[in-house]
């Protein structure tokens, strides 16, 4: 991008946004791409994260998403126990109205330049036939359709890692992983949601969903009419007797005014950066709310893009997402030892992993 604004290089060099190593502003003229590319860390291995396509309010507040959205990357990779650091792609717009084959392929370009230091794939506003177009003029791209080589939807083993760790806090909090009977509020039901619907009714779970598009909710209801809906996420998270809240829209669910008000005894879902700031995570901790942190939970996305590089495999993925139960038990137990927040514990876990790599 040209002309970047003074606040978008302030963005760029707040230290507490994670000390990122490479950070690229993109931008294509003839196609109208505007995009930022963020790399916080290869310490593990080439940074590999998605590209979110999203009508950002300002280049600011997309260049702080694509550095918030890296650093947890790195995070995610790291604690998922991949050879892979953290990054993150985010393009400016509204993907119903700009989106174009030449845009993508322009996109991929930019990718490519990187060299490999770089791997993409798909997130909010970009599908699997979309890696196929930007994969065209980039090798390092990932989350493409079987008939281009590729694994096809990630959010599958994402919903399904979201399962295993909601089975986790279930061990962790009541002694039994089981989550029949339980009442689970689903907040966004788009592609990763609604397979976690699907996971959570056939082991018996009681569920109540929201999602702000009205045809998400009805491809639930006339499927599945036993399925409650709340009017919207605040009446969602003040549904009496609810037993886990799964954020699984877009980050900040988690803030000071939905934490206080939150009926669930666990937070466990597929949003990724779901604290909308530091210190949350100790709110959550006062009210006794368990939460089960976003990166290591809803990695199994992750898991699949990475296992499409090296062959993929669905059953070996699968494998690898069924550990996140065991992973967020150890962070549950890590957690209780050290005396501090869920969040903290992961925190602490994934850094070690990194600076172990660094030397």
């Amino acid at each position: 991008m040209t002309d970047v604004t003074d606040g978008v290089l302030h963005t760029l060099f707040r230290s507490e946004l994670g000390g990122h190593e490479q950070v690229v502003l993109c931008q294509d003229r003839a196609t109208g791409l505007k995009a930022v590319i963020a790399l916080h860390s290869t310490a593990l291995g080439p940074a590999l994260g998605g590209t979110r396509f999203y009508p950002y309010a300002s280049e600011e507040e997309a260049v702080r998403d694509a550095l918030n959205l890296a650093r947890g990357m790195s995070y995610k990779n790291a604690m998922a126990g991949l050879e892979h650091g953290g990054g993150k792609a985010v393009i400016i717009g509204d993907p119903e109205q700009i989106k174009t084959e030449e845009l993508l392929l322009a996109y991929g370009r930019f990718v490519a330049s990187l060299g490999g230091r770089y791997v993409t794939a798909c997130d909010v506003g970009t599908y699997v036939a979309d890696m196929d177009v930007v994969a065209r003029t980039c090798r390092w791209t990932t989350g493409r359709s079987p008939e281009h080589g590729g694994a096809g939807d990630s959010s599958v083993l994402t919903a399904y890692g979201v399962f295993q760790g909601m089975r986790a806090s279930a061990q962790h909090l009541w002694g039994d992983p089981t989550l029949r009977g339980r009442k689970v509020a689903v907040a966004g039901v788009g592609k990763v949601g609604h397979y976690l619907v699907e996971h959570l009714l056939q082991v018996g779970a009681e569920v109540v969903i929201t999602d702000v598009r009205e045809e998400s909710v009805r491809r639930i209801t006339d499927k599945y009419p036993q399925v409650a809906v709340a009017a919207d996420t605040d009446a969602l998270i003040r549904t009496e007797g609810l037993d886990v809240y799964a954020p699984c829209a877009l980050g900040g669910a988690l803030d000071d005014d939905t934490v206080p008000v939150l009926t669930a005894k666990v937070v466990c879902g597929a949003a990724n950066n779901q604290l909308a700031h530091p210190g949350v995570e100790k709110d959550l901790e006062d009210r006794g709310i368990l939460y089960a942190p976003d990166y290591v939970v809803n990695a199994g996305g992750v898991i699949q893009v990475a296992d499409e590089l090296h062959g993929f495999d669905f059953d070996r993925c699968k494998a690898k997402a069924t550990k996140i139960f065991d992973t967020t038990l150890e962070i549950f137990a890590r957690a209780k030892s050290d005396g501090i927040p869920p969040a903290a514990a992961a925190d602490r876990i994934a850094e070690q992993r990194m600076a172990d790599a660094r030397r």
